[in-house]
């Protein structure tokens, strides 16, 4: 497995995700301006609302730039053990320990990109090929890292 070319993936995915929440909050503000009016409450209701919108989106976006960050600080160089930057193949399927931002396919792979916050990488972490480890009363085995 190549881990340059699922970080790379990762990297577009998270890049698509930013442009994405910038263009929403873009609209969102564009239409927060449309709705300046002296009508009265009713106008200023539903600016707040929007407004609120914006913050969630903005939220969102800050998200997303933190996966980025945690994504720049990835060690591509084969590990040894579950660590940040790792790719683990298990008995039930292929992790890439990185930012979480579900399935992805790479060599017609499906690949399950986890945070290193997730409980199963907390079960796993630091473990060694033929370890095993328990989460969810499910005993898995670690059958290679990359």
């Amino acid at each position: 497995m190549n881990k340059q070319d699922i970080i790379n993936i990762v990297k577009i995915k998270i890049s698509d995700k930013i442009q994405y929440f910038e263009s929403l909050i873009a609209e969102t503000r564009a239409s927060n301006n449309d709705t300046k009016s002296s009508m009265g409450d009713k106008y200023e209701t539903g600016r707040e609302m929007l407004q609120q919108e914006i913050n969630n989106l903005q939220r969102q976006l800050n998200e997303v730039l933190n996966q980025q960050a945690v994504l720049q600080k990835i060690n591509t160089e084969p590990a040894e053990k579950v660590q940040n930057g790792a790719l683990v193949k298990t008995n039930k399927g292929l992790f890439y320990i990185s930012a979480s931002i579900g399935e992805i396919i790479s060599e017609n792979q499906k690949i399950m990109t986890v945070s290193a916050e997730s409980p199963l990488v907390k079960a796993m972490f630091g473990k060694k090929m033929g370890d095993t480890f328990t989460i969810n009363n499910m005993i898995q085995n670690i059958e290679h890292i990359w």
